[in-house]
C-alpha cells in the first residue's frame, strides 16, 4: 500500500513553492532595508543567494513537509550576540505585514501562525542558552 503523499499543513492554505519564495524574497528584501534588522542581517550573511535558498528550504519543509531544509536554527543564532529580544517583535511585525501583502489570507494566516511559534521558540531559546531567565509573555 502507497503512503499518502505528505503535503503538510500549507497546501489546504494556497501555500506552493512559488508562493514561499515570493514571501522569503520579499519579507528579507525589506529585512535587508530595514534600520534597525538590515545591519544584523547584513552583517551576518555573506550570500544572500544561498541564505535565501535555504530559507525557501526552511518554509517548504514547515509548511508542505518537504523535508529539505537541513540546518539548525538556534544553533545559527546562538553565533549571533547581537540579536537581542527587542528584535524578534521587529522581525514579526514586519513577517506578518509581508505576508498579509503577499500571501492569499489562509497562507498568510498560516505563515504568521508559524512564524509566531517559531519565533517565541528562538527567543526563548536563546535567553537559556545565554543563562537568561525568558519573561513569562515571550
Amino acid at each position: 500500500m502507497d503512503a499518502k503523499p505528505r503535503i503538510g499543513p500549507g497546501a489546504p492554505a494556497g501555500v506552493d513553492e512559488a508562493l514561499i519564495r515570493r514571501q522569503v524574497h520579499t519579507f528579507y528584501g525589506r529585512v535587508r532595508e530595514d534600520p534597525v534588522l538590515g545591519p544584523i542581517f547584513n552583517d551576518a550573511i555573506a550570500d544572500w543567494d544561498e541564505h535565501l535558498a535555504k530559507l525557501c528550504d526552511f518554509w517548504s519543509s514547515v509548511l508542505l513537509m518537504t523535508g529539505r531544509f537541513k540546518g539548525s536554527p538556534m544553533a545559527a543564532h546562538a553565533r549571533r550576540p547581537d540579536i537581542r529580544d527587542e528584535h524578534f517583535p521587529l522581525w514579526l511585525d514586519l513577517f506578518e505585514r509581508t505576508a498579509r501583502e503577499v500571501c492569499p489570507p489562509a497562507a498568510a494566516d498560516l505563515f504568521v501562525e508559524r512564524s509566531r511559534m517559531i519565533g517565541r521558540s528562538l527567543a526563548l531559546g536563546l535567553s537559556v542558552s545565554r543563562g537568561i531567565i525568558p519573561p513569562l509573555d515571550a
